[in-house]
């Protein structure tokens, strides 16, 4: 009698979900205006309007952007607001931050309008290893978008996964 070996994985109805494959294609981009303020700390408006009418906003065309002040500066809001105006009709997104900011504002966006239908009543593996940026932020996020509708939700690989939860 011979045995066969039978694929466990391949047979159970666990559904993968990997955030990499939501990945937003597009140049990344910072841009830090420290370098807009008097001695790296001062905003002064008329300066700074001067640097925000003459700097070359197409360099960031069709581009992720993340707005940053490198300096210890207090930067009034309108600055940012000002600098954003000028940066939408150029990058398909701008947010205050770092990068991993940008990466997570971009996941939220994508987790808020993600169809979680197809996971209704099933356990699902969300893939923990990525190639690409996901932030840690977005993990959270889809747990707390699957958990309402998943049987469970694990976390890793079909073979060596953790689980996070079980509906009763």
């Amino acid at each position: 009698m011979a045995d066969t070996i039978i694929n466990r994985v391949a047979n159970s109805k666990l559904v993968t979900l990997d955030l990499e494959d939501y990945y937003p294609t597009g140049k990344r981009m910072t841009l830090d205006i420290a370098p807009w303020l008097f001695e790296g700390i001062v905003l002064r408006e008329k300066d700074f309007r001067a640097f925000v009418k003459e700097h070359n906003w197409q360099q960031y065309k069709d581009a992720y952007v993340a707005i940053y002040c490198s300096t210890d500066a207090i930067i009034p809001a309108w600055a940012y607001m000002l600098i954003s105006i000028s940066l939408e009709s150029v990058a398909k997104k701008t947010v205050l931050g770092n990068l991993e900011h940008l990466e997570t504002i971009l996941y939220q966006d994508i987790i808020e309008r993600l169809d979680v239908s197809p996971f209704t009543d099933k356990p699902v593996i969300v893939k923990g290893c990525s190639k690409k940026p996901v932030p840690v932020n977005a993990y959270l996020m889809i747990t707390n978008k699957l958990k309402p509708v998943a049987k469970s939700i694990l976390f890793g690989e079909a073979c060596s996964s953790v689980p996070l939860f079980k509906r009763k």
